[in-house]
Formats: C-alpha cells, sequence, structure tokens
C-alpha cells in the first residue's frame, strides 16, 4: 500500500522504518498511514489536533528555555529505584516528582529549594484552547510537566493518576523530533494503539478515558529546525 504525504512526512516515515526495521507492528503502522486528518479522533473522549501549536512553536521553545534556566532538566528515581531515561521538570503550581518516597505534586522544586517556575500566558492559553478545541471547554491548567526525550529514550506504558481532580482532561503538545505515541486501554495489557506525532500535534484525553495507559516508543535520531536533536513534551494537568 502507498502512502500519500508530504515531502516531510515522507521522511520522519523513512526515518522511522529504518531506526525500527525489526519492529512490525511499527512497519504495519508506516505501511497503512494516510494523510493526517486535522482533527483524528483515537476514541469518544480523545483526540489528535494535528499541527494545532504549529504557528506557536517559536514562543514555545523561548519559554522552555527560560523555564529551564531555572528549573534544570534532571533524571528522576522511580520508588523502585530506577532512574528514568526522559529528563523532567516543571511549570506551575504545583510540579509532578518521583523519588524512593513515591510519585506525588510538590510545589517546591527538590533540586532548586524554591517554587516551580510560574506557568507562562503561552502555556496556559495553548492548553485552553486546544482543550476547547477537543470538547473539555474551561480547562484551567495548574501544572505543567515538561519531558526532554533524545535518541533511544522512552517512556513506558503508565497513567496519570496522581492528580486530585481526575474530571479535568489532560493536554500534551508535541514539540521537536517526532514521536510515536502509545495510546493504550484501561489495563496495562490492553495492546496500545500507535500513532505518530510531529511537532505542534497536540493530544487531548479525559472522561472516561482520562485513566488510560500511554507512553512513548523509543525515540529516533533526526534533527528538527528549532529543537536540534531532542523532542520537548507540554503535559498539562488540573493537579490541586
Amino acid at each position: 500500500m502507498s502512502i500519500t504525504c508530504s515531502p516531510v512526512r515522507a521522511r520522519t516515515l523513512r526515518r522511522y522504518a529504518q531506526f525500527r526495521s525489526g519492529d512490525r507492528a511499527l512497519e504495519d503502522l508506516l505501511s497503512s498511514l494516510e494523510p493526517a486528518p486535522a482533527v483524528e479522533q483515537l476514541s469518544g473522549a480523545a483526540v489528535v489536533l494535528r499541527r494545532f501549536a504549529r504557528d506557536k512553536l517559536s514562543a514555545l521553545v523561548a519559554a522552555v528555555n527560560e523555564i529551564t534556566t531555572g528549573a534544570p532538566f534532571r533524571n528522576m528515581i522511580t520508588p523502585g529505584g530506577f532512574r528514568m531515561s526522559v529528563g523532567m521538570t516543571n511549570c506551575g503550581r504545583a510540579g509532578w516528582v518521583t523519588d524512593r518516597k513515591g510519585y506525588r505534586y510538590e510545589p517546591i522544586d527538590p533540586i532548586t529549594g524554591v517554587p516551580w517556575p510560574p506557568m507562562p500566558d503561552a502555556f496556559r492559553h495553548l492548553a485552553a484552547s486546544a482543550a476547547e478545541a477537543a470538547g473539555y471547554p474551561g480547562f484551567e491548567p495548574d501544572a505543567c510537566l515538561i519531558n526532554l526525550y533524545e535518541p533511544g529514550t522512552r517512556l513506558s506504558l503508565h497513567r496519570d493518576e496522581n492528580e486530585l481532580d481526575l474530571t479535568a482532561p489532560i493536554v500534551s503538545v508535541s514539540l521537536g523530533l517526532p514521536a510515536v505515541f502509545l495510546f493504550g486501554g484501561n489495563s496495562r495489557s490492553d495492546r496500545p494503539r500507535r500513532i505518530l506525532l510531529e511537532s505542534g500535534d497536540v493530544v487531548v484525553w479525559g472522561g472516561p478515558d482520562r485513566l488510560v495507559y500511554h507512553g512513548v516508543a523509543p525515540l529516533p535520531d533526526g534533527d528538527d529546525p528549532l529543537f536540534g536533536n531532542r523532542r520537548i513534551n507540554l503535559t498539562f494537568r488540573k493537579a490541586l
């Protein structure tokens, strides 16, 4: 089956095919991809908003750089003692952290000893507008987890369950290198769907899918004009 797509998307697919040539499931995904619609429905409660943040990339990268000057990326330790491969930091009223004591939100950055940087207006407006476009009006995030992926890093299947308010949706913004997003079910054993996300794509889910398992497949090598050899993900939540 041939793939009809733009030259940029075609190069992206070739990189994935070369990087993960032994992954039959990914090969099946690449062989079946069609041009992505502006809004891709994953379920009745989850959507991908294609290119939704594309015109905001320069402002977003500037905001990420400012945040990480005061709260640098770090590789956190899980309660089981494992070091996470993905670099993380936060902005907003509370930040998600993990260590030997467990997963939780903290108002103070344990590395710097001061509150997390405030959430930029550009972040807040993007999250609210994306949530509204996905059918979740009135979203007011108070926490943004910022993940840094470099080639080879991944995020295993997990679900976001440390928030006090599970009625609010999750808004996830992809920046930089393309990645395969894993969108599973309510059980870790459910086989996840594999969705190619490119810079500027936004995934929103909530309602009956609020606690679905999700993750990110190992990131291939590449070069993004704004973010270089890395991928940044912004995850907005109502935590408190």
